[in-house]
């Protein structure tokens, strides 16, 4: 399914820097940075956040360094602020390409399709190929989900207006996005991938692409739960069971549990539990709510989940739920629940009490023309 001996053609007698992570594997579980480097063509790496070789938790800067392995200069592309986020010139001298081989895992939010498109802007700025060793999108090609990104709400968790559940894999984002951009693109295509396989069809391994991204299940919750984030809701970080698993110290777990089940959500089930977490929102508290459980990846439907458990989760207490007020994703002047949704519309409804279908039903417009805008661009039927 991965299309290795195309990629390795395609940078042979070149000198290339990678954009690597811990899911660069072959699916012998090779790393890429070690195929390249005997392949006499690897330059220089290029770390997204939590690095390289994926020792860095959350929010953490990647530190300059050299990889172990290879003993190439590894560069960050994460850090403290938006010019952190792009390869600096000094780093691209004498490079003839960049390549970027990172599984995504089929969300706007989650930052690696972010920093690809940072990096293909730097590549056209000094005119280096860009090659894109294409993985399956592993929570399929055929659903698309929520809202864009409107103009003033960009950041890095949405810089191209692009709907929250995309259903592109790495390769057709790269093209979407190059209409803007102009880069010399190419795309290594998967062979055998169709757009309704999910990661477990592929039988490729998982490897969590983040510390908090532990399963094909955690990456199919993913986009609607990772809306909690705008929220003084736990989205389950300091647990073993991220997006997964949310709540609040103030919650009754059986009440919420019974609220969701009643939105008849497709694909999952509620089970009302108490965790601790053990860094993040109320580190150290106990708190109260429920683990999602996965029972037909195909009927859910991420941004409605992620919906209800904002809205049933507030209705409880509406006194102790906040939206998130602190600088999130390098963005100071605006909540981070407007950064996610892509506009301030979902607030500002929410918080009139509008009820799950409402709120869905603002994206509807925005969803669909992104979902035909995208066809021009796909790869896979």
């Amino acid at each position: 399914m991965l299309a290795i001996p195309e990629l390795l053609a395609a940078v042979k007698g070149l000198k290339v820097g990678a954009i690597l992570n811990p899911t660069s594997v072959t699916p012998d579980l090779r790393h890429l940075a070690d195929v390249l480097h005997e392949r006499k063509v690897l330059a220089a790496l290029f770390g997204p956040e939590h690095g390289v070789r994926g020792d860095v938790q959350y929010l953490e800067e990647v530190a300059e360094a050299r990889d172990p392995r290879t003993g190439v200069p590894a560069h960050s592309l994460y850090g403290k602020d938006f010019a952190s986020l792009t390869p600096k010139d000094r780093h691209l001298r004498g490079l003839d390409a960049l390549v970027f081989d990172v599984q995504d895992v089929g969300s706007r939010y989650y930052t690696y399709l972010a920093t690809m498109g940072l990096a293909m802007k730097a590549a056209a700025k000094h005119k280096l190929r860009f090659i894109v060793l294409d993985r399956p999108n592993p929570i399929g090609g055929l659903a698309v989900e929520g809202g864009i990104v409107h103009p003033g709400f960009e950041s890095f968790v949405g810089l191209w207006p692009v709907s929250a559940r995309h259903g592109l894999t790495a390769g057709e984002y790269a093209r979407f996005i190059n209409e803007s951009i102009g880069c010399d693109l190419h795309v290594v295509p998967l062979q055998g991938w169709r757009r309704d396989l999910y990661f477990p069809e592929t039988r490729l391994p998982w490897v969590a692409p983040s510390p908090n991204m532990s399963t094909p299940d955690t990456a199919l919750v993913y986009p609607g739960m990772c809306l909690l984030e705008g929220t003084n809701l736990s989205e389950g970080r300091g647990t073993t069971r991220p997006f997964e698993l949310f709540g609040a110290p103030w919650l009754d777990p059986q009440r919420l549990a019974d609220d969701l089940a009643r939105e008849r959500l497709q694909g999952v089930r509620f089970r009302p539990c108490s965790f601790t977490p053990t860094w993040d929102k109320h580190e150290g508290r106990r708190c109260q709510g429920v683990q999602i459980h996965v029972a037909y990846p195909r009927g859910v439907d991420a941004l409605r989940l992620g919906v209800a458990a904002i809205v049933h989760a507030r209705a409880q207490h509406p006194g102790k739920f906040r939206w998130r007020t602190e600088k999130y994703e390098f963005v100071d002047d605006k909540p981070a629940i407007d950064l996610l949704t892509g506009s301030a519309a979902f607030r500002a409804k929410a918080d009139q009490g509008a009820p799950v279908a409402s709120l869905c039903a603002l994206w509807d417009a925005e969803r669909d023309a992104f979902a035909r805008d995208r066809q021009r661009f796909l790869l896979y039927a």
